[in-house]
């Protein structure tokens, strides 16, 4: 018979239970899984270390990381004990019969689904807690070693008679113990109270007492320790006061006591603390009392005498007591406040000079002393790094796969006489963009490093007002001598690089072929490990690194590359200058690193934004300070760091032997820096003073240069740091290193300078310089010009106002930008205090001109009011700003816009067009030895192309003056009949320049 169930006739299929072999499979998976992940999170670690040891600071790694570790276990293991014994605690004094109540009857199923659970309830909640605890703890890594091994600074603060160590080192410690114990108080009074009221102790609608006596026992003494907490946060604010930032209209940043805070503050959280200490004890007194009434009283008492001790009478203090005779009440406090700021920031022995400013020349002897002076004043550095870079990349790039840094280095070097001169200097890096044939071979086994240093003499140009050299070609050859050329750390090599193994790298290339090398170095970490490989593989994202035939026996990964990087990674509590700087040192290239120390606690020191303060026109990402904290109210060169441009190796070394915040780091990492009796005279030579720690120094200085505080409250000396008139970014001028002399020197001394304009004017307020020669015995010395304000002297602003404005000098500078659709790029604007005056000197640079990169063509020069000069060379537009004695030796040029004074030539009667189209002929000769590399015939068309615009100038005078143009006079009217050079005579200075 059929089936008539309506089911189905087929056999039945069981569901049961996976197969042992499927369960193995599932748990073998998720077993490789839980590993695979384990690794991945620990291939970090791993790494780290690995690198770490092989720079030789594995005790930085271990330092940090157990402190990391120390300060997670116990802030995390405390903040879970207190929790979980306080819900522990609360759960043991729940009542033992709960009320008749539906609030009580919805809570009897959250209790009974709970119960089974509690165990691991509790555990989940105390572990979470722990864990946040603990990882904000261990960032507290920094405040806590300092604390541990703070060194006393000496000095003490005004108010309170404690040492600068405290509010540097401890009261942050302090601080941070405060904010963890109200984060506990806080978290253990919910967890408490949630679970007080989950069994029964709280009852918010329930008939009856609202909380039993154990529970309110209980909670009172958890908010007696909150208050507690609060009474110490009053206490440390007392002291809080002298590190606290204020404003005050005549400075920003303004930190310390003010007299609101001496005279009301201070003794209204003296007074509250008292409050608070009482409302505590009122809150513990109610485990006998068992009653609400008198702390919530207490409790109310502490808000109300908040706002009325702490917030209101000072308020009437402000308004009724210090508005009326603010200068006066303030002045005390403003005297500590530039004492403390000035200290802070190490420029208390700045010295501050008045400088007249507008000398004028009286006399032929008078210009003719201007003159010879001006030659022994300073060195010009007309060969601008900011500029000239595109210069080097064409000329000295050799390879696409070479590159220059945009903003070249300044240093000083010996030329062959011995004499030190200023050098314009930039390694030739590795460009990885440039690289023919992209593939992960050529990225990081090929292509690993850049070949030699390229400089140039800062003082001079070569023909056609291209850099002249003094080390040069590939492989770079010149005054340097030999040196390990090969460059494989430096600021522009950013990628990994694969070494020393079986696959060989691209050393250079030459006319003969490329050259092959294998890296002999004991930097980077070895590979030859598989363990290594598979956790540098999932570290950087790359398998190949595990598998790759490319790896073999002594095969090394170099990463960390660039400087900045490997300095603020074995020194993590150090903020790095934004411009590390490459010398030939000892037959090595070795990066220079300037490092500071800083901290946010010195007693009544203004602050500032580091961030803010070291930009300017020429800061980007590649020059930007790295700083540990940006707000900052101390700061000291404490550091100066090497790096080895060859193998990475990274030296410390202690310049400031006094500073006691160095000194607590050399504590906290014993080994890590070197003393500075280590430093060699050979690299003394190379360092200099870091123009970040100038920027912040003369930022401060804009205000802190009046010491009187009467004249520091109403502002009226203040000063501001002028925009770069030379281009239209809007940003701060930037400071220029310069061999001068100071009107107190007796010679030149490698100095770094600046130039303030007073507040909201562009006249010259003040100039500055710092010796920033390190082998000098006035080395870091701050000397400061101050311009009479009654006789306004031309700012940088201004001066380029001049310049720009001039006829004479537009119709020159339009001439050069018809040549080829090129561009006028000015270099530096320098200035030089100079006999009671003050000398400006700016290079033009022509780019696109035959070339697409910037050769010095003219130079500005302006000294008081005296009209502006464009000449070929530095010495010509010298000579002829000062009229100085060199008419009269037949080797003054012709003023402008007169007569050139030497006989008549194809030239004088050739027209504009016609001059220009020599020009451009000798352009289009000059790009082809260019690309062919014959450089003599390049600097031959670039004479050419300089003598067509010669006859282009004066052909373009005589056709705006007109007839009778050529009367043998100059500009001012002077007879110039006989006393000019030839042409070839003006030739033979021009490149002094």
């Amino acid at each position: 018979m059929p089936d008539r169930g309506g089911g189905p006739t087929g056999p039945r299929i069981r569901v049961g239970r996976p197969s042992r072999r499927i369960r193995t499979l599932l748990m073998t998976v998720g077993v490789l899984a839980v590993l695979a992940m384990l690794f991945v999170m620990f291939a970090g670690f791993w790494t780290d270390w690995l690198w770490y040891r092989s720079v030789n600071f594995s005790s930085v790694f271990t330092t940090t990381l157990w402190t990391k570790i120390g300060l997670f276990a116990a802030f995390g293991l405390l903040m879970a004990l207190a929790v979980g014994i306080n819900i522990w605690l609360a759960h043991r004094l729940r009542p033992p019969l709960s009320a008749m109540s539906s609030e009580q009857q919805n809570l009897d199923r959250y209790r009974m689904g709970i119960a089974p659970f509690k165990k691991w309830v509790l555990i989940a909640v105390t572990a979470l807690v722990g864990l946040i605890a603990g990882a904000s703890a261990s960032g507290q890594w920094r405040t806590w070693l300092q604390w541990v091994n703070g060194v006393p600074f000496g000095k003490t603060d005004p108010q309170f008679g404690k040492d600068v160590s405290f509010y540097a080192f401890d009261l942050p410690w302090y601080r941070f113990l405060l904010s963890f114990g109200f984060a506990c108080a806080v978290l253990c009074l919910i967890a408490a109270a949630l679970t007080h009221y989950l069994y029964g102790g709280l009852r918010l609608t329930s008939p009856g007492s609202r909380a039993t006596a154990a529970a309110t026992g209980h909670l009172s003494v958890l908010l007696g320790l909150f208050v507690t907490l609060k009474a110490v946060a009053y206490w440390l604010d007392r002291y809080g006061l002298a590190v606290k930032s204020s404003g005050l209209k005549s400075a920003d940043g303004w930190t310390g006591l003010r007299y609101v805070d001496a005279n009301a503050y201070l003794p209204a959280k003296t007074i509250l603390f008292f409050i608070a200490a009482i409302c505590a004890v009122l809150f513990f007194a109610t485990l006998w009392r068992r009653t609400w009434q008198l702390p919530v009283i207490g409790f109310g008492l502490m808000v109300l005498s908040a706002i009325l001790i702490g917030g209101l009478y000072p308020a009437i203090v402000q308004k009724f007591q210090v508005q009326p005779n603010e200068q006066a009440k303030e002045a005390p406090y403003i005297k500590q406040n530039i004492k403390a700021t000035r200290d802070a920031y190490d420029i208390g022995e700045s010295a501050v000079t008045g400088y007249k400013g507008d000398y004028k020349p009286t006399s032929k002897a008078d210009r003719d002393k201007l003159r010879d002076n001006a030659d022994t004043t300073a060195s010009m550095r007309l060969l601008d790094p900011n500029v000239v870079s595109p210069a080097f990349q064409q000329q000295q790039q050799v390879r696409g796969y070479y590159q220059f840094p945009s903003t070249l280095d300044v240093d000083r070097y010996k030329d062959k006489d011995g004499k030190e001169q200023d050098t314009v200097i930039g390694l030739r890096e590795l460009n990885i963009a440039g690289i023919p044939e992209r593939n992960w071979i050529n990225d990081h086994f090929k292509y690993t490093h850049g070949y030699g240093a390229v400089a140039a003499k800062g003082t001079e140009t070569a023909d056609g007002g291209g850099p002249k050299y003094s080390e040069s070609d590939l492989p770079s050859e010149g005054q340097l001598g030999k040196y390990e050329q090969r460059v494989y750390y430096g600021e522009k090599t950013t990628q990994y690089s694969i070494v020393g193994g079986p696959q060989k790298e691209l050393d250079y290339s030459d006319d003969t072929g490329e050259k092959s090398y294998s890296y002999k170095g004991k930097s980077g970490v070895n590979l030859a490990n598989p363990f290594n490989r598979a956790a540098y593989a999932v570290a950087f994202g790359e398998p190949q690194i595990l598998y790759s035939g490319a790896i073999g026996e002594g095969s090394r990964i170099l990463y960390n590359r660039t400087p900045k990087e490997r300095v603020e990674a074995v020194a993590p509590w150090l903020t790095i200058d934004g411009d590390a700087y490459p010398a030939v040192v000892d037959g090595r290239i070795q990066w220079i690193v300037d490092a500071y120390t800083t901290s946010n606690g010195y007693p009544y020191a203004s602050r500032t934004t580091l961030g803010d303060t070291t930009a300017d026109s020429l800061t980007n990402g590649q020059r930007a300070v790295v700083a540990q904290q940006n707000q900052v109210n101390y700061i000291r060169n404490s550091v100066k760091a090497t790096v080895d441009a060859y193998d990475g190796t990274v030296k410390l070394y202690q310049w400031d032997t006094k500073d006691p915040v160095l000194k607590t780091w050399m504590k906290s990492f014993p080994s890590t820096v070197e003393k500075r009796s280590a430093i060699s005279d050979s690299l003394m030579a190379h360092l200099r003073y870091p123009q970040d720690l100038f920027k912040v120094q003369r930022q401060l200085l804009t205000t802190y240069h009046v010491k009187d505080p009467g004249t520091f409250y109403t502002g009226s000396e203040r000063w501001q740091i002028p925009n770069d008139p030379t281009n239209k970014s809007g940003n701060s001028v930037p400071p220029y290193y310069l061999s001068m002399k100071m009107p107190d020197q007796e010679k030149q001394t490698f100095s770094l300078t600046t130039t303030f304009t007073p507040n909201k004017r562009d006249n010259l307020g003040a100039f500055m310089a710092v010796d920033a020669d390190a082998k000098s015995p006035d080395y870091g010395k701050i000397r400061i010009l101050k311009l009479p304000s009654q006789t306004p002297v031309p700012g940088p602003q201004l001066v380029q106002s001049k310049f720009n404005s001039d006829p004479t000098i537009a119709d020159e500078l339009n001439v050069l930008k018809k040549l080829g659709d090129s561009e006028i790029e000015y270099g530096n604007l320098l200035t030089v205090p100079l006999d009671g005056g003050l000398l400006y000197v700016e290079p033009v640079f022509l780019r696109g001109a035959g070339t697409d990169y910037p050769l010095l063509k003219k130079v500005l020069v302006s000294y008081g009011d005296s009209k502006p000069v464009l000449r070929d060379s530095l010495e010509e537009a010298l000579d002829v700003v000062f009229d100085s004695k060199a008419a009269d030796t037949g080797k003054k040029p012709p003023a402008t816009g007169g007569d050139t004074g030497r006989p008549p030539s194809i030239g004088d009667q050739q027209s504009v067009q016609d001059a220009l189209d020599e020009a451009k002929k000798a352009i289009e000769e000059g790009e082809q030895a260019r690309r062919s590399g014959d450089w003599g015939a390049f600097g031959d068309a670039q004479k050419k192309i300089e003598e067509a615009l010669d006859r282009a100038i004066e052909a373009e005078k005589k056709a705006a003056s007109g007839p009778g143009s050529g009367d043998g006079k100059n500009a001012d009217g002077k007879n110039t009949d006989g006393k000019n050079a030839d042409k070839g005579n003006q030739k033979d200075g021009q490149q002094g320049g």
